[in-house]
């Protein structure tokens, strides 16, 4: 990798990628707060989080980064954080998930025609990513997304996720205003369908309440509703 000339330097925005790729260490400051974090938590996994699901599966939630001791530290997205506590309860009742709860990454659960990404792979400070991170990885959730099948969804949490899938799907953010609740058609067929994230201050302050997400994801099961499966593993 090029010396970086500043804490915050990124490598120009890559090409469409692999979807994963567990060394990648384009963003300087994401990967030496990783270096850090790793060296406070060593039993955390503390590496890019790979996507979570069938690679070709209907349905692709978008997350925005993992968090510090929830996906960095389990190794699977919203993984032993408060997030995924709502998210895999309501994709269970929705039919997208084995079982409620997902607190550890051999815990036996399993997604159903769903996949859960982030529109940035590492643990960011803050949980706040850079726009220009946001940018570096976005060539590996355009991967992502591109699997997702003519009359599939994306459901981005948060206006972030939103502007991240909007972008890796080809589309212009700015066209597209993200609304909780809001639908968009977009490339190839698939629709978009936005929603609060489910994180412990959005909960907490009744910003987003477990009917109201749970209403998203039934509709994005309706949605599906009346097509096949989802072909692969």
């Amino acid at each position: 990798m090029p010396k970086a000339t500043s804490k915050t330097a990124i490598l120009p925005e890559a090409a469409p990628a692999p979807d994963y790729d567990p060394d990648c260490v384009r963003c300087e400051r994401l990967a030496a707060f990783l270096a850090r974090v790793r060296s406070a938590h060593p039993a955390y996994f503390c590496r890019p989080v790979p996507p979570f699901g069938a690679a070709a599966a209907r349905l692709v939630v978008v997350g925005l980064a993992p968090g510090m001791h929830g996906a960095n530290a389990s190794g699977r997205p919203f993984t032993g954080d408060h997030a995924g506590i709502l998210l895999y309860a309501t994709l269970h009742a929705c039919g997208f998930a084995t079982q409620p709860e997902g607190a550890r990454r051999d815990d036996g659960l399993a997604l159903v025609d769903c996949r859960i990404s982030n529109a940035v792979k590492c643990l960011p400070p803050g949980n706040k990513p850079l726009p220009a991170e946001i940018r570096a990885c976005n060539g590996y959730l355009a991967a992502d997304l591109a699997r997702v099948p003519e009359g599939g969804a994306v459901l981005a949490l948060g206006r972030i996720a939103h502007e991240a899938a909007l972008r890796a799907l080809g589309e212009r953010p700015s066209a597209r205003a993200f609304a909780h609740g809001a639908r968009h058609a977009v490339a190839g067929g698939r629709t978009l369908f936005d929603s609060y994230h489910c994180s412990r201050y959005n909960t907490n302050t009744r910003r987003l309440t477990p009917e109201m997400f749970r209403s998203v994801v039934a509709a994005i099961a309706d949605h599906l509703r009346g097509r096949g499966p989802a072909d692969g593993p």
